[in-house]
């Protein structure tokens, strides 16, 4: 459904046929090309871009987009998390292009809080850092690169995607509620140690 129209303004419809309202939205958008910054082609700068930033920027923004086709259904009190990255903020050899898609949510969570807080809708991003998931393994990373990335992690693992699953439910309950244009890091301190 990213950045369909007709797509957007169906779900929307048929949400509200059901009387169905929302208390919170999870934007989970991303595919991740790593290389050296003199490699990466525009065709890859575009589909990046294309399906981190156009996709949810428009599903978010966009005239009769997803977000602004759901606000309507979106309770007082509403909240949307945003999928960020611990890339947008840590200077990662290989990943100015990933990165720079990525940092796009931390500025979103703000401007887009200041925008819909009239409405009664917080927005929130969580930036998780190494976490085993499908596109985690599609990078296809050999034992080598998988433990340099382990040293880095202070926890010693990689985190797991219930770990992230579960910060997004809290962003999106009333017990954050003065929670606000706010990014949580998931990094298990690799950011921050």
């Amino acid at each position: 459904m990213v950045g369909t129209v007709t797509a957007a303004r169906e779900l929307a419809q048929r949400l509200a046929d059901e009387h169905i309202t929302l208390d919170g939205v999870f934007v989970n958008a991303g595919i991740a090309t790593f290389g050296p910054f003199a490699d990466i082609t525009e065709n890859a700068w575009d589909e990046t871009f294309a399906i981190n930033v156009k996709g949810p920027y428009f599903i978010l923004k966009g005239p009769y987009f997803q977000i602004q086709a759901l606000l309507p259904l979106l309770n007082a009190g509403a909240s949307i998390v945003l999928n960020g990255s611990i890339n947008a903020h840590i200077g990662m050899p290989m990943s100015s292009l990933y990165a720079a898609s990525k940092a796009a949510f931390v500025s979103f969570a703000k401007t887009l809080s200041a925008e819909l807080l009239p409405c009664g809708v917080r927005v929130n991003v969580v930036s998780p850092g190494s976490v085993t998931t499908p596109l985690h393994e599609k990078l296809g990373l050999d034992d080598d690169t998988t433990a340099q990335m382990l040293v880095q992690i202070p926890l010693g693992r990689f985190g797991k995607s219930s770990e992230v699953a579960a910060t997004v439910l809290h962003l999106a309950s009333p017990e954050s509620g003065f929670i606000v244009g706010t990014e949580i890091v998931i990094d298990g301190g690799m950011s921050q140690l």
